[in-house]
């Protein structure tokens, strides 16, 4: 009788959500997961206290020029003498600020145009897809050229720019995660019951789709990371900020006469953008892990 009980209950009432803490949790049992938030975290202490933890600034020269990595300066000099690590430790903070503020904003706003699309249907979800859609398509990388063309090249516009362009796949997941939801039979009980479409949307819809929000942010936070790399290896990006892209552009010249200069940003940048896709891999694969 009584898992008869429990039975009807969980069907009725509402699925319960996976909160952030217990998803992380639960992404940490796996390697994929683990490895992911590894490296993520990683990259997140360094972007916190990397300026802390740098042993000098790095505009300002502070050995020889192109010195191998060795005591005093571990990961070696640039052409003009400024310490390699100190841009590295420098670059994450960059790195974490691009990714960070881009995925916070896509989640935002992606969020709150996929539920309203998702929760409403009819002339509202038509029209905000159309403009879903639009966004979507336009080439983020050459719009971001054509901004730093414009306006010259600022962290601050990359950073708005990326936050503006990223969340139509948010959007689209969770507008498909609301669709399902709004027909369960305790969405449709509440709103029976007179309870207000915010209350509704806040209490019983939007957790549920806090989970595939954290997916969708970790690949973006690695994307933005990655498209603000390229576009200061092109010369495009904020010259006033150390970044690991900004780093590999000075280090084209010296490829083969002083490979540190490129090896150390290089391998940051790669381990940044694995990380955060290992993570995403986890959150998934948590996500959709089966709970007793």
């Amino acid at each position: 009788m009584s898992a008869t009980a429990g039975a009807t209950g969980s069907a009725a009432g509402p699925a319960r959500s996976t909160g952030p803490v217990r998803l992380l949790r639960s992404v940490a049992r796996s390697r994929i997961g683990a490895l992911g938030l590894a490296l993520s975290g990683v990259v997140v202490v360094l972007g916190l206290f990397g300026g802390a933890l740098a042993p000098a600034d790095p505009f300002v020269p502070t050995g020889a020029p192109l010195r191998p990595p060795g005591a005093g300066h571990l990961f070696g000099t640039d052409d003009l003498g400024r310490d390699i690590l100190s841009g590295v430790l420098h670059g994450a903070r960059v790195s974490l600020l691009v990714g960070a503020v881009t995925a916070l904003m896509a989640a935002v706003v992606g969020t709150a145009v996929g539920a309203t699309a998702g929760f409403y249907g009819g002339a509202t979800d038509d029209l905000l897809m159309r403009v879903t859609e639009f966004v979507q398509v336009i080439p983020r990388f050459f719009l971001a050229v054509l901004v730093a063309a414009l306006f010259g090249p600022s962290i601050v516009f990359l950073v708005v720019l990326f936050g503006l362009t990223f969340w139509p796949g948010t959007a689209r997941l969770v507008r498909s995660q609301v669709l399902s939801l709004r027909e369960r039979e305790y969405i449709v009980a509440a709103r029976a019951l007179g309870l207000r479409d915010r209350r509704v949307l806040a209490r019983h819809v939007l957790p549920n789709v806090v989970a595939i929000v954290l997916v969708s942010g970790a690949l973006q936070v690695g994307a933005a990371i990655l498209i603000e790399a390229s576009l200061s290896f092109l010369g495009l990006g904020d010259r006033t900020v150390i970044s690991w892209g900004y780093m590999l552009n000075n280090a084209q010249p010296f490829l083969r006469s002083a490979p540190w200069l490129s090896i150390f940003p290089g391998i940051a940048l790669v381990l940044a953008v694995l990380g955060t896709n290992l993570l995403a891999d986890g959150l998934q694969a948590a996500r959709d892990r089966p709970r007793a």
